[in-house]
């Protein structure tokens, strides 16, 4: 920040750091449908100036990963059931896609990791730690989709992830769900072993579908069905 800067002013770099901070929370799912966001709370939750945070509010709004509310400031967009189906169904093929090639990439160290973040998610699953759970299963998904050494399929996937985000917390809702989150996540490592990367593939198509199911109950019963 130079000394002609008004007080308050936010450099650049501050201002890419909060925004790269939101877009991540909304991703993983922080926020949830319909919950306003009040730019003096989330400054206080990062620490920073109001500034920073409007600017990132609205750039996310741009981006449609918020959406802006006449005299309210921005809010996390609800999904109707029609949304849900169009990105299940775009989540499958491209997500898909992109295990299958990752699987064919990944080094030794790389299959290490991905073993020790299925555990993770296993053990924060089974301890009621759902905010873990989402932020191990994001890590588990970027480590293999990178592999995949495509930057726009990559792209692409993160921004149907940030339309998915908020509605994946919605998940937890169902008490049925947790017990067989990591299952497909199971289903991929054993794949993994085997050289099998079609098995990938197909372990991140029913993990995209399972959570999808039981998304489509949750919405029926709020009435956006």
């Amino acid at each position: 920040m130079s000394a002609s800067d008004p007080p308050g002013a936010a450099s650049s770099t501050q201002q890419d750091d909060v925004y790269a901070r939101l877009r991540q929370w909304v991703t993983v799912g922080r926020f949830l449908p319909g919950q306003r966001l009040k730019i003096r709370d989330v400054a206080a939750e990062l620490a920073v100036g109001q500034m920073p945070v409007r600017a990132a509010l609205q750039r996310l709004a741009a981006e449609g990963a918020l959406v802006n509310i006449p005299n309210a400031g921005v809010a996390v967009p609800r999904m109707a059931a029609a949304e849900l189906e169009d990105l299940v169904q775009m989540r499958m093929l491209l997500e898909g896609e992109a295990a299958e090639r990752g699987a064919a990439n990944l080094d030794g160290p790389q299959r290490v990791a991905m073993q020790r973040l299925c555990k993770r998610m296993s053990a924060a699953l089974t301890r009621g730690d759902f905010v873990a759970y989402l932020a191990f299963n994001e890590d588990f998904h970027v480590l293999l989709y990178r592999a995949a050494g495509s930057p726009l399929l990559f792209r692409l996937i993160d921004t149907l992830w940030l339309k998915a985000g908020p509605v994946s917390n919605q998940l937890f809702d169902a008490p049925e769900a947790a017990p067989v989150l990591n299952d497909a996540h199971e289903d991929l490592i054993k794949a993994l072993g085997r050289g099998d990367s079609a098995g990938v593939r197909r372990a991140v198509e029913k993990d995209i579908f399972v959570a999808g199911q039981f998304l489509r109950r949750q919405l029926k019963t709020a009435g956006r069905a």
